[in-house]
């Protein structure tokens, strides 16, 4: 039998030739998200970063044809099917028998549009289809579309950015619009092409609440308030027979996950809400995810008892008993935080059963709950899944595994082998690596000086055709997930084999604050923004190091956005790492209290605390008042655009770290928002990062990995 260290070359840790290029993390890459099951058709939307980040939206046919809904926009402009409602966006369109309503990224309208034709991956070229405006240009922008063909409406959440003008934070609603086109401000010539369905709405024949504006300009109240009052309106879902709207609302300063309330109203034949009920949520309860069963009961999550769980309340139409039960009460969670509109985590399979997706220990598992007794049936497989759709017995969900990357997957259910027949419907990634290239996440679990136990998931490094030399530990990198409120998962990541090919050990960290492990878990970064977070990531690292996985010299961490903030804090609060890299991440907590957007603008008041009062807490643990306490090198990577964490907390963090003569990096991405979307710009950084550690730890990185200018590095 052949000794594989024998046969694998030595090679110092972080210099191996890795299989996975800094162009593997883009090339044939495309993000997956957002599906949905439309009779026979399959459609799930794909981030394509060699097309400048542009999202698309893909169709999958009964033959198995795959074609991209490639739509000509009223400017001749390509469609980017995004949303920029909470700046997160997310849930950009909806289709329903054919009709899809979808967000332009450009300029934020909602748009019509029908499957008549289109160019694919497998596809004939056809005329592209002309995208039907159905809201005027303005300061709006539009999330989370509910098409109702019987009325020939839309139900969308509306955010206004008219009061900003003044000084006042955008106004969000839910509205109801009708799908003729006749708010848009078209005139009926234009507003006819690409009809409802596969044909048109003539002129003249207008959904209820409709405007026929001929020449002169949308009309404003064509589109319709349905709720208004609350500072956020999410999730809107139209029960089965369209009596009934439900909907999630919060206000401020809460986020979802805190507290947040179920809304249920009966509508009149035009679609207009007669009434407005609380049914769910509310005092400290976080609610998501309505939707109604084809009975016309409606299906929540909420965390009334520390955990995220399944809730079905029946008895709402009028005259009936109402009453809400537990489907299946266990210390496990069937969401996750609601940063964006969507991902869906729980769907109506059938009369009977729901499908749904469930976190427990940091894992996520896929299954069914039969909806008269609440019982659970794992679907096996071993994909753990991100997002699910249903339809008519139906089942597609976006999932990855250990040693798969992200796929959209059919899965077919059946007695003998439950989720055992998957068929891959596209692959976020078309590279393949030998098994002996992949790093198998492994979960581990270590006390903190708080008393509590962190989680986290620990990646060796992997090579079949290098080793380190004997008595060397790898370089660690501890990574710090964005949020804070949110989590990892144990999944395979080219971004985390990117490193793990090179000889270099990762651990990614669910920190106290993260999802998946309970409300109290959860709570444990409450006022405590900047101190728990950062306590785990540190004691993480020194416990791999007190067991020798690791090299104690040289203990990295890297993060963006929160998690941005966490590396920088970690660098400046401890002594435990010796280098790190911050992508748009936070130096100085009053700027972000200042001056952020409206989703996150009292985010901080339950991290840190209430601003100005507790203006001392700010400062004492923002890292740019705090860079004499600094002794590590730091790199940051910053987009110009970025509307959530604003470039200058970046050249204010440099500034500070320069102004100390320390080793410092600044890297600009022009044009990049909250995270980077363009092929070129997240190469670029990956060599960046890679190139900076090189340099600071003392090795060279194998490959052609452009030299990074560092300032006040040793020469």
């Amino acid at each position: 039998m052949i000794d594989n260290d024998a046969a694998r070359q030595e090679a110092p840790y972080g210099t191996w030739e890795s299989p996975v290029a800094a162009r593997t993390l883009t090339e044939r890459a495309v993000g997956l998200s957002l599906p949905q099951v439309d009779g026979a058709d399959v459609y799930w939307l794909e981030d394509r970063p060699e097309e400048a980040g542009r999202a698309v939206l893909v169709r999958r046919r009964a033959d198995g044809t795959v074609a991209d809904v490639v739509t000509t926009m009223p400017g001749g402009e390509p469609v980017d099917v995004r949303s920029r409602v909470h700046e997160y966006g997310g849930a950009a369109y909806a289709v329903r028998n054919g009709v899809i309503v979808l967000s332009h990224a450009t300029d934020g309208r909602l748009y019509r549009v029908g499957v008549g034709g289109g160019r694919g991956n497998h596809a004939s070229a056809s005329p592209a289809p002309v995208a039907v405006p159905l809201t005027p240009p303005g300061p709006w922008r539009f999330a989370d579309p509910v098409i109702d063909l019987v009325r020939e409406v839309v139900y969308a959440v509306r955010e206004d950015h008219g009061p900003v003008a003044s000084g006042q934070e955008p106004v969000n609603e839910l509205v109801r619009i009708p799908l003729d086109g006749s708010a848009s401000g078209g005139t009926a010539g234009e507003r006819a092409v690409g009809g409802i369905g596969s044909g048109n709405v003539p002129d003249g024949e207008h959904g209820e609440g409709g405007h026929d504006t001929g020449s002169d300009g949308g009309q404003d109240s064509a589109v319709t308030v349905v709720a208004a009052g609350t500072d956020f309106v999410v999730s809107p879902t139209l029960s089965p027979d369209g009596a009934r709207l439900a909907w999630v609302s919060w206000d401020h300063p809460h986020m979802p996950w805190t507290s947040s309330s179920l809304h249920v109203a009966e509508l009149t034949p035009e679609g207009l809400p007669t009434t407005d009920e609380v049914v769910a949520g509310g005092d400290g309860v976080s609610v998501a995810q309505p939707l109604w069963t084809q009975t016309g009961d409606l299906v929540h999550v909420d965390d009334r008892t520390g955990w995220w769980n399944l809730y079905r309340t029946e008895g709402l139409r009028p005259g009936q008993e109402r009453r809400t039960r537990a489907l299946h009460p266990a210390e496990m969670e069937f969401t996750g935080p609601q940063w964006r509109f969507g991902p869906r985590t729980v769907a109506v399979l059938d009369d009977e059963h729901l499908v749904c997706a469930w976190t427990r220990e940091g894992r996520w598992h896929l299954g069914a709950v039969r909806l008269a007794n609440g019982e659970l049936e794992e679907w096996s497989g071993g994909w753990e899944p991100q997002e699910v759709a249903a339809a008519e017995g139906r089942v597609v969900v976006v999932a990855a595994s250990a040693v798969r990357p992200t796929a959209v997957l059919e899965v077919r259910s059946g007695a003998s082998h439950p989720g055992a027949d998957v068929t891959v419907l596209r692959r976020s990634s078309e590279i393949t690596l030998d098994g002996g290239d992949i790093s198998v996440a492994e979960g581990i679990s270590w006390p903190t000086p708080d008393g509590a136990q962190a989680h986290g998931f620990f990646y060796p490094p992997a090579s079949t055709r290098f080793r380190g030399p004997d008595g060397e530990r790898p370089p660690l990198l501890v990574l710090s997930h964005g949020g804070p409120t949110s989590a990892t998962r144990a999944v395979f990541s080219l971004a985390v084999q990117f490193w793990t090919t090179r000889g270099f050990a990762v651990l990614d960290v669910n920190y106290g604050g993260s999802t998946g492990y309970g409300r109290a878990y959860r709570e444990r970064l409450d006022g405590a923004w900047g101190v728990v977070d950062v306590a785990d990531c540190a004691s993480g690292a020194e416990h791999l190091a007190a067991t020798g996985l690791v090299d104690r010299a040289r203990l990295g961490i890297r993060g963006g956005s929160a998690g941005g903030f966490t590396t920088l804090a970690a660098l400046t609060f401890t002594d435990t790492f010796t280098a790190g890299a911050s992508r748009y991440g936070i130096g100085d907590l009053e700027a972000l209290a200042r001056d952020t957007h409206k989703f996150e603008s009292r985010y901080p008041v339950g991290l840190v605390g209430p601003y100005p009062e507790a203006q001392q807490t700010y400062r004492d643990r923002s890292p740019v008042h705090h860079t004499d306490r600094l002794s590590a090198p730091i790199v940051l990577l910053q987009g110009t655009e970025d509307k959530v964490v604003p470039p200058n907390q970046a050249e204010l963090m440099a500034d500070a770290v320069r102004a100390k003569g320390l080793p410092v990096a600044v890297v600009m991405f022009e044009g990049e928002g909250h995270g980077f979307r363009r092929a070129e710009n997240i190469e670029a950084a990956a060599l960046a990062e890679l190139s900076f550690f090189g340099q600071v730890w003392g090795f060279e990185p194998a490959g052609d990995v452009p030299r990074l200018p560092v300032e006040n590095a040793a020469v």
